[in-house]
């Protein structure tokens, strides 16, 4: 793992990200305090479905938005 200050790391980009696709990692660091970590692009194995994908597989209830007023009735206190 190579640590490079972020002046190097600016003047040396191309060569940082070269070692960093040949499986090295590379740190960057501020006053030799590492702040970020340069590692290779993974791309993610399971990709986000569009939307509408999943047509015909859910379904909502017809009165699934009637309006529940009396929901919380129980939570009120009783009048004496």
């Amino acid at each position: 793992m190579q640590v490079v200050n972020i002046h190097d790391a600016k003047t040396q980009l191309s060569r940082l990200l070269e070692q960093v696709q040949s499986g090295e990692d590379v740190v960057i660091a501020k006053s030799g305090t590492p702040i970020v970590r340069l590692i290779p692009y993974v791309t993610p194995k399971r990709k986000i479905a569009p939307p509408g994908a999943m047509a015909g597989e859910i379904w909502i209830a017809d009165d699934f938005d009637v309006p529940i007023d009396e929901l919380f009735d129980c939570l009120k206190p009783e009048s004496a």
